[in-house]
């Protein structure tokens, strides 16, 4: 098919012997120009305090996006999330629980802590200790969340 066949639907102005400038609809490199759009940070516009770093409420925010595999919630509605603190710059620390001792999902959880953590501007260490003490319970998790579990059917 050539260009001067008029029942063309679309005309490329192109010979079929031209190859093509960019890989575009028409093979015009004004086309291929355009840039994509930029990926923004997911914490990009997180206002950071003196030490550089987000607040201990904000990096405990940040920790909901952690949701615990077995039970479906994230780990600070669940009320794991005991504290997180900031020890020195750029030092981030989380004092968690389990839900029960010898949890086969600790190293996920933890992984998972560290990386969101880790993306945060100004963190560039995270530790993630856990304790038994006090004892996690059903009475530690948000309202929301042992109200959706009770509708499930389970016993908390």
């Amino acid at each position: 098919m050539s260009q001067h066949d008029s029942n063309t639907a679309v005309d490329h102005d192109l010979d079929d012997d031209v190859i093509p400038e960019a890989d575009t609809p028409s093979g015009r490199v004004e086309e291929a120009a355009d840039e994509a759009p930029r990926t923004r940070h997911p914490f990009e516009d997180l206002p950071l305090e003196e030490d550089g770093m987000p607040s201990a409420q904000d990096l405990m925010n940040g920790l909901r996006a952690v949701v615990d595999p077995e039970i479906g919630y994230n780990i600070v509605d669940l009320g794991l999330v005991y504290e997180v603190t900031k020890p020195e710059r750029g030092y981030a620390h989380v004092l968690m629980t389990l839900t029960s001792m010898g949890c086969p999902l600790t190293e996920v959880i933890h992984q998972q802590c560290s990386i969101i953590l880790g993306a945060m501007p100004g963190v560039d260490r995270v530790e993630v200790e856990f304790t038994f003490t006090p004892p996690w319970g059903p009475e530690a998790m948000a309202d929301y969340v042992r109200e959706e579990l009770r509708a499930m059917g389970m016993n908390v």
